[in-house]
């Protein structure tokens, strides 16, 4: 699935009309008391469309209320100025973190860096630059970075010389406001030039700066090389964020076939306090499989 259908889809994650706004949300939902992760995961917009209304900070404050610390939001870079204000306001106002959004330029396998053309690099560059305002008004500090696709016209090794230089220069954007881009390998097509965690490793170590590193996407990871415990414990100095979402069908946890609660459990014995970005689908449609959600992540949350 690429990234932006995978935007367009859960956006929609319900097929029922649920009630307006505030209106939705101040209604009785009998969710109890506010649950305490020992992880921060991070949900998304559309998520709760269903239990929050779709304002998108009657969303926002549902999360908080559920327990979340962290959100996340692929497209905030196409969010107007205004809206993105508010959002950060309202992270600030509940003291949840601003998780990652995607560096604009132009797609998963567009204006591929390992091509090593100038045009290229210099769309990426001004996504980095433009991805600065962005971070400023929402708080953020992470922001996902895509090479994009191969270019078979040259070795692996002079593709792999080319992005680690386009990174570089866009390290140098990022550094002094303490930003980090983070490089996330994917499984949605064998043309994509990063694909594992072991490339993805060795092109943060050649990058060697602070404002580049790892988001493993545990579900892009078990899609494409398995044993992620193993693979997190040789690439860990470098990752610096996590998303999930279970195999096959890149919904909530406990629906597929990994072992979340273990995965966590060793997530939370590293020591991690970062984010864990929540980027996959609802199993289940309507108030019921929001709540659903909910519930998973409080099953595989309950590791100690």
């Amino acid at each position: 699935m690429r990234r932006r259908d995978f935007i367009q889809k859960t956006a929609l994650t319900s097929g029922a009309v649920g009630l307006g706004g505030a209106m939705a949300y101040s209604a009785p939902l009998n969710m109890g008391v506010k649950h305490t992760f020992n992880l921060n995961y991070a949900p998304h917009f559309g998520m709760f469309r269903n239990l929050s209304g779709n304002d998108l900070i009657d969303q926002l404050n549902f999360m908080a209320d559920q327990g979340f610390t962290a959100f996340e939001d692929n497209g905030m870079m196409g969010r107007d100025v205004a809206m993105q204000t508010k959002i950060g306001e309202t992270l600030a106002k509940h003291n949840m973190t601003m998780g990652v959004f995607v560096v604009d330029k132009g797609g998963n396998m567009a204006n591929t860096l390992a091509a090593g053309k100038k045009e290229n690099v210099d769309i990426f560059l001004e996504g980095c630059r433009k991805a600065v305002d962005v971070a400023k008004r929402t708080n953020a500090k992470w922001m996902t970075v895509v090479p994009g696709a191969y270019d078979r016209s040259l070795p692996i090794g002079i593709q792999n010389a080319n992005v680690i230089e386009a990174l570089r220069r866009g390290a140098e954007i990022f550094e002094p406001h303490g930003l980090v881009m983070v490089l996330e390998p994917l499984s949605d097509s064998p043309d994509l030039h990063l694909q594992t965690s072991e490339q993805t490793y060795l092109i943060c170590k050649g990058v060697n700066s602070p404002s580049c590193k790892i988001l493993y996407d545990i579900y892009h990871m078990q899609k494409n090389e398995g044993h992620l415990i193993h693979n997190m414990n040789l690439t860990w100095d470098e990752i610096a964020y996590i998303q999930v979402g279970d195999n096959p069908g890149r919904k909530e946890p406990t629906t597929g076939e990994i072992n979340y609660k273990n995965v966590f459990k060793y997530l939370h014995e590293k020591g991690f306090n970062g984010i864990v970005g929540m980027e996959h689908g609802n199993s289940r449609p309507n108030k019921e499989g929001e709540l659903a959600v909910i519930n998973a992540y409080k099953e595989v949350d309950n590791f100690l």
